[in-house]
């Protein structure tokens, strides 16, 4: 992690950030904390940073910052600005680490050795469920979930014609344009590559160049979830992919693998680090940035679920209607006490 000073010179320690947590609470609220913020007041979330990664620390917070406490000093982080917090070996986080991150709609991914080992999540960034249900009926539906498959497809394909493929040929397009790129890669970068080859069970077991794979598509995966939360989208119902809690994760994902995972990983294998899961988890962030992907990411998730330009899902008000199968809405927050029997033709 990167060190910083406290502002008087001194290192807090695990200690410290424990105690001040505990003191006690001011009109409500804790001394270090802030009250919750409202939704509307929470950053976008394609105007946030991309993740930050720490280990061997302890994740405290000091008003509404997210910080990092070692043995050489404290980094504090706007928690607000945050998408994706990652976890590495060794490190601890304190209750009100974890309150400020959920309160500002952060994901925390705790990562190790043995790669991902889960994910946690805040509040979406926004009161609103038009993007979930906009999700869940194309998904439900086969016609409505070829057509956003094909359009996933058609991202990777430009000036192609997809329309009329069946899922089973575009599996194989797209398995041979990813192949194609690895073998790219690898003839631009020096670096020898055979096949892809990882053990979930010990990542120090993989060739450097699939260690450097796996921790690249972990950062774009961390990033990918904490879009499709952001939005109050579902991470399990994917287009895709299918049976897994992360399917539309891996279905954004693999959209920004040719263009940043992929590449990224050959070209910090080819300079040999010491600790090349470090060194891609840096290169990541720098590609991330140069390519502004977290607002495209934001973009194409709400254009294959047919978001208008104009719908601002975020700024939509606190509104909870009651489901009607004849309506579809009423309104909520009434009694309905003198229509207990139903509609008159009934």
């Amino acid at each position: 992690m990167m060190n910083v000073q406290t502002t008087d010179g001194d290192n807090l320690t695990d200690d410290y950030v424990e105690a001040a947590e505990r003191q006690p609470k001011k009109n409500g609220h804790s001394h270090m904390g802030t009250p919750p913020p409202e939704i509307s007041e929470l950053v976008r979330a394609e105007d946030r940073l991309s993740f930050a990664y720490f280990e061997h620390c302890t994740i405290g917070r000091d008003d509404n910052a997210i910080t990092a406490t070692d043995s050489a000093g404290v980094t504090h982080i706007p928690a607000a600005t945050l998408s994706v917090l990652m976890l590495g070996p060794g490190t601890r986080v304190t209750h009100q680490a974890m309150t400020v991150i959920g309160e500002n709609g952060a994901t925390v991914i705790w990562v190790g050795e043995r790669g991902v080992r889960m994910y946690a999540f805040g509040k979406p960034l926004t009161h609103s469920s038009v993007l979930l249900q906009r999700q869940a009926a194309l998904v439900s539906n086969t016609r409505k979930r070829l057509n956003v498959a094909r359009q996933m497809y058609q991202m990777r394909f430009p000036g192609e014609d997809v329309s009329g493929l069946t899922m089973q040929q575009l599996r194989g397009r797209e398995g041979a344009r990813i192949r194609r790129v690895y073998r790219e890669c690898s003839a631009r970068t020096g670096v020898e590559w055979d096949k892809r080859t990882y053990d979930h069970d010990d990542f120090m077991a993989g060739s450097e160049i699939n260690k450097a794979l796996s921790a690249a598509h972990t950062c774009l995966y961390g990033l990918a979830h904490a879009a499709i939360v952001a939005l109050g989208c579902s991470p399990g119902l994917g287009f895709v992919h299918v049976g897994h809690e992360r399917s539309f994760v891996y279905d954004i994902a693999d959209l920004y693998k040719a263009e940043l995972s992929i590449p990224v990983a050959f070209e910090t294998a080819a300079t040999q680090p010491e600790d090349v899961g470090s060194a891609v988890r840096h290169n990541v962030r720098d590609a991330i940035y140069d390519l502004s992907l977290l607002k495209r990411m934001v973009k194409d998730i709400r254009t294959l679920l047919g978001e208008s330009s104009s719908d601002d899902v975020q700024s939509a008000g606190d509104h909870v209607g009651l489901w009607d199968e004849r309506l579809g809405e009423v309104s909520a927050g009434k009694s309905y006490a003198d229509d207990e029997w139903g509609y008159e033709e009934w």
